[in-house]
């Protein structure tokens, strides 16, 4: 490297912070300068590509850790008592006894530190020696190389499958249209695959060997000016290509410079509530620390001033300001300074617990629960309010066909009503539903959602000649108004394997069952059902073929079935961005309307006949939250005419048809069609309408002309793209309309009720239509057939109207209150609330009306709200009420929501991993919540509260003998024990038991605690761990302390022993009293319990022998050799600790059996046998006032499809709409 002055550096470094600094970067191509040295080359001021996510380095790792443990302030207590003790005036022992302890916990700590910089150290290395292919001219070839070798202005060449290495501009790809397909769920959580365009004009085609044609010619261009997002493929992790040869990109950013590196900003740090009224507890003892060391330092003077050696005596005062910090040293250990250390490791092993349980592993997704917050899990105790997304959260949201409207005719899909029965109904049905099981259990559980069983009123209809052109549109636009990606079967992403428990379900009976059938050649003969994956051989014939162009007519006619297919059954795969998408594309798929592919310009579909048309896309009105809808403009290929596809909700739809001047056929279309949705919605499926416009050339132009104009504006960009949007899509034609069934998951009504039992208020925050969002409610028993008090309508009145009928419901509550008939119950009111009048609501007038009226509330459901007003609903509560939140979400609009509430927990379910990268907690299933709270949130907040009240109560016991002894002593800030044995009773002696206890300690069983949710309240509110709780430990600590004293100092007061023989059978005491107390605080003994008590009182022997024979020097040598042959040692060490711990054993012995507490009661309840236990838990829940389920006898709505089925109506064609009818409104003043 050649020699640079320090000036030339410094100027070349300030001009590399300014080229980094620039919005607009200018990057030179570096295969001119490949090989010249690093200070000639044109990017040398960009980041190279290497990654490093350590904090440290070996060099520097001891002061920059230390530096990062004095942020607290506990350790930079400690370490300048330690530093005091060095000075001799203030001397309270050796000053290198006065260093172990904060050195022990600083070693600890740093080791835990080291580790955790270690394992990222690894995954740095790992990644950064990932391979990857950059374009060498001297090899006129891509070579392999390392990822920390990229450098700015590289060509990279990524292959399918592999994830970028950097930030590229994408130059060239594989694909004919310059498309490549990326995938970022590992950046955004976002499953679904996107597109980038390579930059236009830097080449039209070429082959695999002239790729460096593009190259050179992007080196001839000087400088590439672009900067538009689908150009660039984003690196780290987060970006993978999919479904795409290959793709060769220049690099642009690199390493810290990345999207993904700069969006790392590291674990968010929340803190728990203990850890807040820990805290203060904390001050608690340094003001009673102060009180002693005042106490201490006033009783040095007068009477007891000793002059020094030279005969100087010292003034009262400066005496008694010395004793003041000699008395802190002595007593330091009054602040338990391991105490974080041992809360940072029992909550490591409350994690590895929860982790490692099974009944929160899923099966399907072959997924466990993820701990993503370490230093939270006791809130997970405490929760009060629980606000829960519906879609995906609550159900599966995996999306069902279940029914559609086509031109005001209803088709319900009856045997796709069977298929959602499941295996155990279908056991009972005839040999059709037996069939019909043959053929879902043949397939994947992730293909099961994609299946339709056609209609056969529908699919005659299709065979019929009568409003085809209607019926074809119709299934045009479920199969082009869409995002989905086409890619075939073998190239298909692999994102959950479920072939391991494939094999473990082969001995199921139903198994058994369809191989019974499948043998059975009588079975063969019974029609099978037609689905998605045999459209294609069952409705397709050798039609008359069509070009591209369309130049043939295109028949839609169902031929017989046997012959040829168009195309192969399951060589397509489609990526869609939800679950709706892919329901509706597989829909027009089962009905032989083939989604082929799809690329930026253009859609092909391959027809019934098996003829493929491919429509030429103008544009795509992407979904919007305002709009409600999407929309696609493409050019028919037969008739030329521009038509607009469009699909969203019903009210965004329904406002727009074009208005039917006598025209009394569309009139009787729409009334038609908005019946069906709103049979639909009682339903609780998710509905969707269909429409289309044909725009003339001239329209289309006219438009195109704004609509560019929108695209490319620097101003009000994102308004003016939507109004052009809204222009277009007016005057719409109705064509039908859709009703997917989003089905619950697991044990969802289950969990709500017990959660609702155990105390915790749940609110549903959903972005549905009122109907359905109250029919899930329903469902998942949420609502219940009782009072609601809809404020639905709120926005037609006005304000003042608003509030009275707030304070209508607040009196009604209130008189309800007042009823002595009432007490400890909920009055029977859940409130549904609509997106907009919740912004009412929200306003500074009405809030804390709302507030007061909804805690008041069994359950709240608040429909068609946004991302934004779920995190303002769960602020607000958390703030007004001052209660402990959890939010739980699966998708991208939750992730507010999650981030507002004390705990956030993600499902990992079909919407991405947006929650889940945003939560604290991660799960599978909503069922999972059950146990994550009410068992181990129960057990952490337990342990780790009865852990916290006992280090206080250790520590003060303990540092209270040397507080006493300073009565005798002359408060000189001696102490009677050595100082070795002092620092070994905290270090070795009594730390591990209580951390044991900590994680392993249980009150109540897991079946007791999910037997009775009840137990759940013990920790809600102030809980176990209060102020009352912290000062009757203290205060029992000082009584054993007085005891383990005095009771010894009137044995052994006359005789002639030292103060070390005194002070040996006062530490003996004090161990002893200190083990068997937690002994008597533990509840549930194991092995590893009564291993680590009885290693401690082993260890404490060995080590006081052992330092007493060893060190000669020693003050007390062979003390307790001496004591443990004296009778008087023994007896005083056995009555001592028995009146030490006889008011606290009494107190646990009147409290668990004169005023028994719920804990205590279910503990007598889990040592009966599993039947008695449970007869004995109804009657004890009905004694407590705990009343059975009000609703047990009251159904859930039924599905008019399923259990309106009879047995003589499953093979009948024609099938009727139920609707149902549900009295949800309880009548006024009854």
């Amino acid at each position: 490297m050649p020699w640079m002055s320090p000036l030339a550096r410094i100027r070349d470094a300030l001009a590399g912070q300014r080229a980094r600094d620039k919005d607009l970067r200018n990057l030179v191509s570096n295969l001119p300068y490949e090989g010249l040295d690093k200070w000639k080359q044109p990017n040398r001021h960009f980041r190279n590509n290497g990654i490093k996510t350590t904090k440290y380095s070996v060099l520097f790792f001891i002061p920059m850790n230390l530096f990062e443990q004095f942020h607290r302030l506990a350790n930079l207590y400690f370490v300048g008592l330690a530093i005091l003790n060095f000075v001799p005036v203030v001397q309270a022992f050796e000053p290198e006894v006065a260093l172990i302890p904060i050195c022990v916990i600083l070693a600890l700590t740093a080791i835990k530190d080291a580790w955790e910089d270690f394992r990222r150290y690894k995954s740095d290395k790992k990644l950064n020696r990932l391979p990857c292919f950059v374009y060498s001219s001297k090899e006129k070839c891509f070579v392999e190389k390392r990822w920390k070798d990229v450098r700015v202005g590289d060509f990279v060449k990524v292959e399918s499958n592999d994830i970028v290495p950097a930030d590229l501009l994408l130059l060239y790809t594989s694909d004919p249209n310059g498309v490549c397909h990326i995938e970022t769920a590992n950046l955004d959580g976002e499953t679904n695959l996107k597109q980038r365009r390579a930059v236009p004009g830097v080449c039209i085609t070429v082959s695999n060997t002239d790729i460096l044609l593009i190259i050179h010619a992007v080196i001839r261009t000087g400088c590439l000016g672009f900067s538009h997002p689908d150009l660039v493929l984003k690196q780290h992790l987060g970006c993978t290509v999919r479904n795409t040869g290959y793709a060769v990109g220049f690099v642009v950013y690199a390493g810290h410079e990345t999207k993904a590196m700069l969006n790392n900003n590291g674990p968010r740090y929340k803190r728990s509530r203990l850890e807040r009224r820990l805290n203060i507890d904390v001050i608690f003892c340094i003001l009673l620390l102060f009180t002693m060391c005042i106490i201490g330092s006033l009783g040095h003077v007068p009477l007891y001033l000793v002059p020094q050696t030279d005969g100087h005596l010292d003034t009262p005062s400066l005496s008694s300001f010395y004793k003041f910090f000699s008395m802190i040293i002595l007593l330091q250990v009054l602040i338990p300074i391991s105490l974080y250390v041992s809360i940072e490791l029992v909550k490591i092993g409350q994690i590895y617990f929860i982790t490692n349980d099974l009944d929160l592993y899923d099966e399907e997704t072959d997924a466990t629960i993820q701990c993503k917050a370490l230093n939270i899990t006791e809130d997970l105790g405490q929760i009060q309010y629980i606000f829960s997304d519906k879609t995906g959260t609550l159900t599966e949201n995996k999306m069902v066909f279940r029914r559609c409207s086509i031109m005001g005719r209803e088709y319900p899909h009856k045997e796709n009503g069977m298929f959602l029965c499941g295996p155990k109904r279908a056991l009972k049905m005839y040999i059709y539903k037996i069939k019909i099981l043959m053929f879902t259990k043949s397939l994947p559980p992730n293909q099961q959602e994609t299946e339709v069983i056609l209609d056969q009123k529908l699919l005659r209809q299709i065979r019929g000649t009568e409003k085809i052109d209607a019926y074809q549109d119709f299934f045009l636009a479920l199969a082009i108004c869409n995002t989905v990606v086409v890619s075939m079967a073998t190239a298909k992403r692999l994102r959950v394997s479920t072939a391991e428990f494939q094999q473990t379900n082969q001995s199921n009976p139903l198994d058994t069952l369809s191989s019974l059938v499948r043998r059975a050649g009588s079975w063969t003969r019974l029609r099978a059902p037609i689905t998605s994956e045999t459209s294609a051989n069952d409705l397709t014939t050798q039609g008359q073929s069509v070009n591209q162009t369309g130049g043939q007519t295109c028949s839609l006619h169902v031929p017989p079935q046997g012959t040829a297919p168009a195309v192969p059954a399951g060589k397509l795969c489609y990526e869609a961005e939800s679950p709706d998408e892919a329901a509706l594309v597989h829909t027009a798929k089962a009905y032989g309307f083939v989604l082929m592919s799809r690329t930026p310009d253009s859609v092909t579909v391959q027809l019934p006949s098996g003829a493929q048309l491919r429509f030429e896309v103008l544009d795509t009105l992407s979904f919007d939250s305002n709009r409600k809808r999407m929309s696609v403009l493409v050019r028919h290929p037969i008739s030329k005419q521009c038509i607009l596809y469009t699909k969203g909700a019903d009210y965004a739809i329904m406002e727009l048809l074009e208005t039917p001047y006598g025209e009394k056929q569309q009139k009787a279309i729409a009334s038609d069609t908005q019946q069906h949705l709103d049979c639909y919605a009682k339903e609780g499926l998710r509905t969707l309408c269909i429409a289309k416009k044909v725009l003339c050339d001239g329209e289309y132009e006219s438009w195109a002309v704004q609509r560019q104009h929108a695209l490319a504006a620097m101003d009000n960009r994102e308004q003016l793209i939507m109004d052009s949007a809204v222009q277009i899509e007016t005057n719409l034609c109705l064509l039908g309309a859709t009703g997917v069934e989003d089905r619950l998951q697991d044990s969802v009504p289950d969990t709500v009720m017990t959660l609702r039992e155990a105390g915790i208020q749940v609110w549903v925050l959903t972005g549905d239509k009122p109907e359905t969002a109250v029919n899930i409610g329903y469902a998942c028993r949420l609502l219940e057939q009782d009072d609601l008090l809809y404020l639905d309508h709120f926005l037609l009145l006005s304000q003042v109207t608003c509030t009275s009928i707030l304070d209508c419901g607040l009196e009604e509550v209130r008189r309800y209150s007042e009823d002595p008939r009432n007490v400890d119950t909920t009055p029977d009111i859940s409130l549904v609330i609509d997106g907009r009048t919740l912004t009412m609501l929200m306003s500074p007038d009405l809030r804390d009306r709302f507030v007061d009226l909804a805690r008041h509330c069994r359950s709240v459901l608040c429909c068609r709200v946004t991302p934004l007003q779920k995190s303002e609903v769960v602020k607000l509560i958390r703030e007004k009420l001052k209660v402990m939140t959890l939010a739980v979400g699966d998708g991208a609009n939750d992730v507010n929501m999650i981030q507002a509430a004390d705990i956030g927990v993600g499902i990992s379910g079909q919407e991405g991993m947006q929650a889940v990268m945003a939560s604290d907690f991660a799960i599978s299933r909503f069922k999972h919540l059950k146990k994550l709270l009410l068992v181990h949130g129960h057990w952490c907040y337990s342990r780790l509260a009865n852990m916290i009240i006992y280090f206080f109560y250790k520590n003060a016991a303990n540092v209270n003998l040397l507080f006493w002894y300073q009565f005798f002593c002359g408060f000189t800030a001696n102490a009677m024990i050595d100082h070795w044995l002092m620092i070994f009773f905290n270090l070795l002696f009594t730390s591990v038991p209580p951390i044991m206890f900590g994680i392993m300690d249980k009150d109540v069983s897991a079946e007791m605690l999910l037997g009775l949710p009840e137990l759940y309240r013990t920790g809600q509110g102030k809980g176990e761990y209060s102020f009352f709780t912290f000062w009757i430990s203290m205060l029992d600590a000082f009584y054993q302390s007085l005891v383990a004293f005095f009771i010894p100092y009137f044995t052994y007061r006359g005789s002639d022993i030292d103060i070390y023989a005194f002070g040996t059978p006062l530490n003996t005491i004090s161990l002893f009293t200190i083990l068997l107390h937690l002994s008597i605080e533990i509840k549930a003994w194991t092995i590893v319990h009564v291993f680590i008590i009885l290693g401690s009182v082993t260890l404490y022997f060995i080590v006081t022998l052992a330092y007493g024979v060893r060190y000669l020097n020693y003050s007390g040598y062979w003390t307790l050799q001496a004591q443990m042959v004296d009778p008087m040692f023994y007896l005083v060490c056995l009555i001592s600790t028995v009146i030490a711990l006889l008011p606290r054993y009494l107190f646990h012995v009147l409290k668990n059996s004169i005023t028994c507490s719920p804990i205590v009661e279910a503990r007598h309840l889990d040592t009966l046998e599993p039947s008695t236990r449970d007869q004995w838990i109804k009657e004890w829940r009905s004694f407590r006032g705990r009343v059975q389920d009000k609703t047990s006898d009251v159904s859930v709505p039924p599905s008019p499809s399923l259990e309106s089925l009879d047995d003589d109506s499953i093979m009948d064609d024609e099938f009727a709409l139920n609707v149902i009818t549900a009295n949800h409104h309880k009548k006024a003043n009854s």
